[in-house]
């Protein structure tokens, strides 16, 4: 592992940050989440009153999707360089400056335009989050850290989309990025009181060439490849089933909206189970170990959902069922491979964590929109992608240490 780069602040592996700090890092994660579920319920709104088209419409998602996935790419570098403070800041003024914009828009166009530099905004709190915990702790209490803030990013789209909901109906659409604003005022207000440098920049001399050639050096390194695309593949798995699974329950099974939600609500307890156990007993198992275990039983729960829909019936249980174990064990591994990921080369944690965030929520998109367009009328294209995406999790984990291996 290389020797840290000038300035960078000596992890720390007893240490313990305070639960007010806990909190700003949990609140900086969720930020990013939370803003794009809040406003899904208003998508159809903003269509009429714009008098647009559904695609036009969507842009008001697609593209910020795709803003905050290439954003996460410039964090990581650009924190390890001029620091995780000022760069987080300026990301939060971005968020908060983006919401404003969406409050006033008088064009979908403007609109856009603002969901846009939100989403730019917002990514700085999920890549750098990480990159101050592996900054303060070691590998292990890393992954414990990193296991609670995983957590933000379940329990924020499950409520966020009744709070959109809610503030439609008493008000309009408008006061949901009102809301966004004030959220990220108040978060960037904390960060700005709570945080305290913990990386201060690379040497003065290394231009934007050398910033971006950590990347390169990550891509190039088993370890990092190993511990990246397993947390991607394993994302995947949930984007392939939330892709699907509303269509199976509401179009194919002809089950009622609300039955589906309570569904997905064990699915989600599933995961936040997955990570409670992740963050009290890494330390103790290893995180290695952590991921191959929970790669295995993430692939043995797909592969039962296959079986049981292809050989048995189709019903909610042989899908939920399944999902709830693959989602408990993704939550022991994505909180492990996370931390493995940015803890490669500790100098370049910012760069590592932004390049990770990259992969998954680009693999998250194509995936989402590859089981979309296959819908056919049956469960298959989403368990397939289901079982995939949880093969190449556990591949890409266990195939980079061997070819390493063969290599030493």
């Amino acid at each position: 592992m290389s020797e840290a780069a000038p300035g960078a602040i000596e992890a720390r592996p007893a240490g313990k940050v305070s639960l007010g700090f806990m909190l700003l890092l949990v609140g900086l994660t969720a930020l990013a989440p939370f803003s794009l579920q809040i406003f899904l319920p208003a998508l159809p709104v903003i269509q009429a009153e714009f008098r647009v088209t559904p695609g036009t419409a969507q842009l008001v998602l697609s593209l910020s999707l795709l803003a905050s996935a290439f954003a996460m790419l410039a964090y990581g570098p650009l924190s390890d360089r001029f620091g995780r403070r000022p760069v987080l800041l300026a990301g939060l003024i971005a968020f908060v400056a983006g919401s404003v914009v969406c409050v006033l828009a008088p064009t979908i166009a403007t609109l856009i335009g603002g969901r846009v530099v939100q989403a730019i905004g917002a990514a700085a709190g999920m890549v750098l989050a990480r990159a101050i915990v592996r900054d303060l702790h070691d590998r292990e209490r890393s992954a414990s850290v990193i296991a609670y803030l995983t957590m933000a990013m379940v329990v924020a789209p499950m409520l966020a989309p009744t709070v959109g909901a809610v503030l439609i109906d008493l008000a309009s659409w408008r006061t949901i990025f009102g809301l966004t604003a004030v959220v990220g005022l108040a978060v960037t207000w904390q960060t700005s009181r709570q945080l305290v440098e913990t990386r201060a920049g690379g040497a003065a001399a290394s231009g934007p060439l050398r910033m971006w050639a950590g990347a390169g050096r990550l891509l190039r390194t088993p370890a990092f490849v190993a511990y990246a695309l397993q947390s991607t593949f394993a994302i995947a798995v949930f984007f392939a089933f939330i892709s699907g699974a509303p269509y199976f329950m509401l179009d194919v099974l002809h089950r009622p909206a609300t039955e589906y939600g309570l569904y997905f609500i064990l699915v989600s307890a599933g995961f936040m189970a997955g990570n409670l156990l992740a963050a009290r007993v890494t330390a103790r198992v290893g995180l290695d170990r952590m991921i191959l275990i929970g790669s295995a039983l993430a692939l043995a729960a797909t592969l039962l959902a296959l079986a049981l829909l292809a050989g048995w019936r189709w019903a909610p249980i042989a899908l939920f069922g399944p999902m709830l174990a693959a989602a408990f064990a993704n939550g022991l591994t994505v909180p492990n491979a996370q931390a493995g990921a940015i803890s490669v080369e500790p100098a370049l944690a910012g760069t590592a964590s932004g390049l990770a965030g990259f992969l998954q929520m680009f693999t998250a998109a194509l995936v989402s929109q590859a089981v979309g367009a296959l819908q056919n009328g049956t469960p298959y294209p989403m368990v397939g992608f289901m079982t995939a995406c949880a093969l190449l999790s556990l591949l890409s984990f266990v195939l980079p240490w061997r070819r390493a291996a063969a290599r030493v």
